[in-house]
Formats: C-alpha cells, sequence, structure tokens
C-alpha cells in the first residue's frame, strides 16, 4: 500500500474464503485496492447506494453461485466498509440499510 492509498475501514463485515470463493475474494480484493488508489468505480462492479448516505456504494462481486455486496462509503480520508453481504434478492433488505446507517452514524460519532 502506498502512503497516497486510502486505509479500509472496517466496520463489518470480512473478505475471506470460504464463504467467499478464492475468484470472487481476488476480485473484491482487487477492486477495494482500486478504490483505495481513488479509482472512481461505476457499473457493472458498484452503483451509488443513495438509500444509505451520501458518498455510498455497493460494491458487487459475482461469485461461483453467490452475489455479494459490499457496501462501503468513500470518505476524503478513508474508504469505510459498513457490510458485506450475499445478496439473494433484487433489492437490498431494508435491515441491511438501517445496519449501514447506525454503523456510518456511530463511526462519524467516534471520529469527530
Amino acid at each position: 500500500m502506498s502512503p497516497e492509498d486510502k486505509p479500509l475501514a472496517w466496520l463489518h463485515g470480512e473478505v475471506k474464503t470460504p464463504p467467499f470463493g478464492q475468484a470472487a475474494r481476488l476480485e473484491a480484493g482487487y477492486l477495494l485496492r482500486e478504490l483505495q488508489r481513488g479509482k472512481n468505480l461505476g457499473m457493472p462492479h458498484s452503483r451509488p447506494m443513495t438509500a444509505i448516505g451520501p458518498r455510498c456504494h455497493e460494491l458487487r462481486v459475482v461469485d461461483q453461485q453467490v452475489t455479494w455486496r459490499i457496501i462501503y462509503r468513500v470518505d476524503p480520508d478513508a474508504i469505510v466498509i459498513a457490510e458485506v453481504f450475499a445478496k439473494k434478492t433484487n433489492q437490498t433488505p431494508s435491515t441491511v440499510i438501517g445496519a449501514c446507517q447506525k454503523r456510518l452514524r456511530e463511526y462519524d460519532d467516534a471520529t469527530k
């Protein structure tokens, strides 16, 4: 990691094999590294999640039989990971949205 890269701040979840397949874990790692280096990712890898909050996005990683989602926020000083989960429906569950909002609010309060 270069000094210019933003660190990852993990609030919840992890990317490891298992449950991620090896190829999906490597893809997730590559995409997170791109974010750390300041690259803006778009579809099909990432999409905005305005329902969670400003600067929040959903990283999409397709595995063998599962589609993983990594909810993250791009802060000026870090990439904040709020959740990692297997997406099974078209819509993000309201419980995931609420949990991410709560974690990010607590993170903001702790880092002020």
